[in-house]
C-alpha cells in the first residue's frame, strides 16, 4: 500500500473541527495512539528515512496493535511512503524480539486522534504530546498506484479548510526528537 499522507500544523482544533463540521466531514473515531519507534542495527532509520514502529491504539474498551513498517518518503512535497502493517497480540513481547535482535527504542510517541471521514480522504486531528496541533490528510493507494493526482486532492482539501502553508514532511517522532 502507498500512503498519501499531508501534515500541518493547525492553530487549535475547535476552529478546525468546525470547519471540517461545514464541510460535511464526518467524525468516524476517536482514538489514543502509543508509538514505540525502533532503530535498525544494520543501517540509522533517520538517515535512510525509514521507520519501524509498535503501535497500540485504545478506542473505548478496544485495544488494537500493530507493527508498521514505513518505507522512505518517495517525493519532496508530502510524507507519501510504502507502508506494511500487521497486527499483532502482544506488544512487549514484540518489543523484545526486536530487541534481542539487535534493535532500539528510540522513543514513544503518544497522541489522541480524532478521525474524519470525507469522500475517499481519511483526516486526523492530533493532539501529540509535547507538541503543537496538527492535522493529516491521508489517502491510501494500491502499490503501483500514481500519487500526484492524490497529493494534489489533499492540497486541494487543505486549500478548501483554509490552510495553505505550514505543511510539515517531518514526523511526529522527527519533531519530538528535534526538541529533546
Amino acid at each position: 500500500m502507498i500512503e498519501v499522507e499531508v501534515k500541518a500544523k493547525i492553530e487549535n482544533f475547535q476552529d478546525m473541527e468546525k470547519k471540517l463540521e461545514n464541510l460535511g466531514a464526518m467524525k468516524s473515531k476517536k482514538e489514543f495512539q502509543e508509538d514505540i519507534y525502533f532503530n535498525s542495527p544494520i543501517v540509522d532509520f533517520a538517515n535512510t528515512d525509514e521507520a519501524l514502529r509498535i503501535r497500540t491504539t485504545k478506542e473505548n474498551d478496544n485495544k488494537n496493535i500493530f507493527i508498521t513498517y514505513k518505507g522512505p518518503k518517495i517525493d519532496s512535497k508530502s510524507k507519501t511512503r510504502e507502508e506494511i502493517e500487521i497486527t499483532i497480540e502482544d506488544s512487549e513481547k514484540c518489543s523484545r524480539i526486536f530487541q534481542r535482535l539487535g534493535f532500539t527504542k528510540v522513543r514513544t510517541v503518544r497522541k489522541d486522534r480524532q478521525y474524519y471521514t470525507y469522500k475517499n480522504f481519511e483526516i486526523s486531528l492530533d493532539d501529540i504530546e509535547g507538541l503543537d496541533p496538527y492535522m493529516e490528510i491521508e489517502i491510501a493507494l494500491d502499490d503501483g498506484e500514481d500519487y500526484s493526482d492524490a497529493q494534489n486532492k489533499i492540497f486541494k482539501l487543505f486549500s478548501k479548510l483554509g490552510i495553505d502553508d505550514g505543511f510539515e514532511r517531518t514526523s511526529y517522532l522527527e519533531l519530538l526528537e528535534k526538541l529533546y
